[in-house]
């Protein structure tokens, strides 16, 4: 979320900024800066009318000491108006604060500066590609030909237990999701992230703390019974250890990971772009998160885009990374790289990570600060990243790697697995 502060400090930036994100409801701004407006008016007159309402009080004291009870209870009937007036823009105050915060909610955060203009995932631009793109031959099969020959994910038993978008592992195929998770957690702890384990569900504060509600509501698992919600990711529960918290600088960076199932309702519509693993309800993630001084926050980002491509390179996934534009960001971030890996048998690159910075869009819903040297508490930056997301990790194994004998595991996960071909 926006700081009123610097929406009214730094109007003409904020729509500048907003535009490259390509906002359709730029008159915001200017109805957040009047509803401030009303806010402050109000606060002042509230707080003008508290003080002769205790100025009287005061005064009421000295008469009744004084022995003055006439003139002490003409006084007291001018304090029953104060009492009238300090509810009436106590009420006032408290709609106007309820009507910014539902304005400032509405807002996503601001494009850094270098990000693309844009406006579908076509204006996304390519910063890098790695790897040598496999060639397979004329009758190579899609992963979800290989899962049923090799008998590894049924998708029709996941279908009958849960309903689409729920596939079952079996064999060696539960053992390949095993050995991908210990991977990314062995290489996580590696790299100096810290490993926690949180629930997999989460409280409104929590939703709302890293921006899932309300923007995504609708795309998530609710428990009606009891308000909670499944997450959508790990970064949810990690982000939100850190919620009202005030933490030293000297403990800046925080870098946390977690290993979790995701949920998320919104799966797509039919087609092979979504068939088998492309698109999931529920689907296990390791995530990495970092917490960190605002000076260092793009540094960082550049060095978490670095570490998730490591863990490609390790796999031998050929890999492309994508700085995306403005249009096909997410709500809360300013910035995101996206690495999609190569699906050979279905000819096209899917997304497995997403590396974000959302400077304070986080911390500041969050109330998630740092004293600095001056003693005086800032907000601090958030970033997180998908590290990695097994699905499409899994999809493009299996079809990248397909021989006569049966698919190859990459070397560097083979002492996971404990064996070096799914057949």
């Amino acid at each position: 979320m926006l700081q009123v502060s610097y929406i009214r400090e730094n109007r003409d930036e904020v729509l500048s900024r907003l535009t490259v994100r390509n906002f359709k409801q730029p008159e915001l701004v200017d109805q957040i800066i009047q509803l401030d407006d009303d806010r402050r008016q109000t606060q002042t007159q509230l707080d003008s009318i508290s003080a002769e309402a205790n100025a009287a009080a005061k005064k009421i004291g000295e008469l009744m000491r004084q022995g003055l009870k006439q003139e002490a209870d003409s006084l007291k009937q001018q304090t029953n108006a104060f009492k009238e007036q300090t509810k009436s823009l106590g009420d006032k105050l408290g709609a106007i604060e309820i009507l910014l915060q539902n304005s400032l909610v509405l807002l996503p955060n601001l494009p850094h500066s270098s990000v693309p203009k844009g406006s579908t995932p076509d204006d996304n631009v390519v910063a890098l590609e790695h790897g040598t793109i496999p060639q397979l031959p004329a009758n190579a099969l899609p992963h979800w030909e290989l899962a049923a020959k090799y008998d590894i994910i049924d998708f029709e038993l996941g279908n009958k237990i849960a309903g689409a978008g729920f596939p079952v592992y079996k064999g060696k195929g539960a053992k390949l999701q095993r050995a991908l998770i210990n991977f990314f957690l062995d290489h996580a702890e590696t790299a100096g992230y810290r490993e926690m384990q949180p629930p997999v569900v989460v409280n409104e504060a929590s939703g709302f703390g890293t921006g899932q509600l309300p923007d995504k509501e609708g795309q998530m698992y609710h428990i009606g019974a009891d308000n909670l919600y499944l997450i959508p990711t790990a970064e949810v529960p990690i982000t939100n250890l850190y919620r009202d918290v005030i933490v030293k600088e000297e403990e800046l960076p925080i870098r946390n990971t977690a290993y979790t199932p995701c949920f998320r309702r919104e799966a797509g519509s039919y087609g092979a772009h979504v068939r088998g693993l492309n698109r999931l309800h529920q689907f296990d993630k390791v995530e990495i998160v970092q917490v960190v001084h605002p000076e260092s926050s793009y540094s960082v980002l550049e060095e978490m885009s670095t570490y998730v491509q490591s863990l490609l390179q390790k796999l031998q996934l050929p890999y492309r990374v994508l700085s995306l534009c403005g249009g096909d960001m997410g709500f809360t971030s300013a910035k995101t790289y996206d690495m999609e890996v190569w699906c050979a048998a279905q000819a096209r690159w899917l997304e497995v990570s997403s590396v974000s910075n959302f400077e304070t869009y986080q911390s500041n819903r969050l109330k998630l600060r740092f004293k600095g040297k001056e003693g005086k508490p800032q907000l601090a930056h958030t970033l997180n990243g998908s590290a990695l997301a097994l699905p499409r990790i899994v999809a493009s194994l299996l079809e990248n790697n397909q021989t006569e004998r049966g698919i190859r595991i990459p070397e560097a996960l083979v002492r996971y697995t404990g064996f070096e071909l799914i057949n």
